[in-house]
């Protein structure tokens, strides 16, 4: 399930609602061009300023337009353990294949804390859990003794998206979990060294704009083809740096609406990009050959 290029796919708005069709355009592209997964409702997806009816709206049409073709993998953590399940709990009556859990974020719960709250979640659900690592959002690091603990008592929390950046971190995670434990990239740029540590795949941004590309990294690397998965790695680098050049999903989301693919529309505190910092974008974009 965990295995490939997962898109963590943006939320189309128009005029202050979500873009329902353009929503659906977006997944379908995806499937075309190779993502074997389709993450909603993440931080790319900018869960934090949708509404509960939204969340679970956006979730209703992933599943719909997906159609089983693909897994879908939504995002329902909180940092009220009561509200993760209820909303992970919601996106089992939808349909989903799984369950992406972030960190409690802002009350900084101890590693205590955190083993007990996705306890809880993975408890209140059958079916898998993805745990959701970036301390620097949440300002709180999931040690990976805390994770191994987590692997071994929840038999249905399976997997991280790791977003530390910290490689030395992966690979304990990798020694310390359960063998079927499955590490997957949450940052583009690592996921060429994320596999050759033993991840599986990559919760991506950049597959929003080059799916394929994405894909055909990981499928590379797969196959033992890691001369294509460096010269795909490096070809992606200068695109992955310009869509982090101001916080995500800002960039990618003016990228896509710089490719006529949905509205650049962003709910605030996100806002539209710097004057300088979007003729780097678009720079990067040309250069790619995009634009």
């Amino acid at each position: 399930m965990f295995r490939g290029s997962i898109v963590a796919v943006v939320t189309p708005f128009r005029n202050g609602r979500i873009d329902e069709k353009k929503l659906g355009e977006l997944i379908e592209f995806q499937i075309k061009n190779g993502s074997s997964g389709i993450v909603p409702c993440g931080s790319t997806g900018e869960s934090a300023t949708l509404s509960f009816e939204e969340h679970e709206r956006v979730i209703e049409v992933t599943v719909g337009k997906a159609a089983g073709r693909v897994p879908v993998i939504a995002g329902t953590g909180s940092n009220s353990t009561e509200e993760a399940i209820a909303l992970t709990k919601q996106a089992v009556r939808a349909g989903v294949d799984a369950s992406l859990q972030i960190s409690p974020y802002y009350n900084r719960p101890t590693q205590k804390g955190l083993y007990e709250h996705f306890k809880a979640v993975a408890q209140s659900v059958k079916i898998p859990i993805v745990l959701y690592n970036i301390a620097g959002r949440t300002g709180v690091n999931i040690e990976p003794e805390t994770m191994a603990k987590l692997a071994n008592d929840c038999k249905n929390i399976i997997a991280v998206k790791e977003a530390s950046g910290n490689l030395d971190q992966m690979s304990r995670i990798k020694a310390l979990c359960p063998d079927n434990f499955e590490l997957i990239s949450g940052d583009d740029s690592l996921t060429l060294p994320v596999l050759s540590i033993g991840g599986t795949g990559i919760i991506s941004v950049a597959a929003n704009i080059v799916p394929r590309d994405v894909a055909d990294l990981v499928g590379a690397f797969e196959k033992g083809d890691i001369g294509l998965a460096r010269q795909l790695h490096y070809k992606l680098l200068p695109l992955v740096k310009a869509l982090f050049i101001e916080t995500n999903p800002i960039p990618v989301k003016t990228a896509l609406g710089l490719l006529g693919m949905c509205e650049p529309d962003l709910r605030l505190p996100m806002c539209e990009m710097l004057p300088e910092n979007l003729e780097k974008l678009k720079k990067a974009l040309k250069d790619y050959g995009l634009l």
